[in-house]
């Protein structure tokens, strides 16, 4: 029996159950609902066990997922180019890899993920709120993709969240090490950690919610990730519109001070 992924969970939850978009492949799921009095775009990739590229069947980012999210993001920001207050649009992620596989590389996947990833960028750029909320895995380029180029990054504090550019098995043969000895080296290397503390620490969350029943949330759940979204909406309404904030950890003054260094000898 098909078991809901995180993804499908937290859409239907915070859409109210709104309405799907349609005319989109069955593993991008887009809700519009009201949150504090206007109108939030939702938009999740879910896992479709009858996806035409199995490869992205367990709710993998691929061809169709890229493209699809591309265009969903850009009818959003054409929707809206002439209001004067740009709609929110809210990445629900839960999002285990890219799609592997030859088709996929040969059609271009790189291409569709890019055109994802562009299409998120220029939302934040035109003025909509981008929030990214992190429910599940946030692993490799399906997070590039999907919610990566968020204005503000909210994730659950929950074991069953993991954040990292690289699964464990492939991180460990590239590394020339056992899954174990990746782990141990990874509890002292934060970049190199898959849980959400260690990745709090790099300065890219704005947010952890310790969430109670993230697998079956009811109402305390959702009131409590919906203020959540409220103060990001408002504090990226706010700032400014690039993801310079992100600098800010203890674990990235080296970068902030290379980029320093970059400016002023350009």
């Amino acid at each position: 029996m098909k078991t809901n992924s995180r993804g499908e969970i937290w859409l239907s939850l915070l859409s109210q159950d709104a309405p799907r978009l349609g005319g989109l492949c069955p593993s991008v799921q887009v809700a519009d609902a009201e949150l504090d009095g206007e109108s939030v775009r939702y938009i999740a990739v879910v896992p479709d066990e009858n996806n035409h590229f199995p490869r992205a069947a367990g709710g993998e980012v691929g061809l169709l997922e890229g493209w699809t999210l591309a265009k969903v993001v850009h009818e959003t920001i054409a929707a809206d180019e002439q209001a004067e207050r740009k709609r929110p649009i809210v990445a629900v992620i839960d999002v285990p890899s890219q799609a592997y596989g030859r088709r996929e590389e040969a059609f271009g996947i790189h291409q569709a993920l890019a055109a994802s990833a562009a299409a998120w960028a220029q939302a934040r750029l035109a003025g909509h709120p981008v929030i990214g909320l992190i429910v599940g895995k946030a692993m490799s380029g399906a997070f590039l993709a999907h919610g990566y180029q968020a204005n503000r990054l909210i994730a659950f504090n929950d074991p069953g969240v993991m954040i990292h550019a690289m699964g464990q098995a492939s991180a460990a043969r590239i590394t020339l090490r056992s899954v174990e000895a990746l782990i141990e080296l990874a509890s002292t290397v934060p970049p190199m950690a898959y849980d959400v503390k260690n990745f709090q620490t790099l300065g890219i969350l704005d947010e952890m919610l310790n969430i109670a029943k993230p697998d079956a949330p009811g109402e305390q759940e959702k009131q409590q990730v919906t203020e959540s979204l409220t103060r990001a909406i408002k504090d990226a309404r706010a700032g400014d519109r690039t993801l310079k904030h992100r600098l800010r950890g203890d674990n990235r003054r080296s970068s902030a001070l290379v980029r320093e260094r970059m400016r002023a000898h350009w």
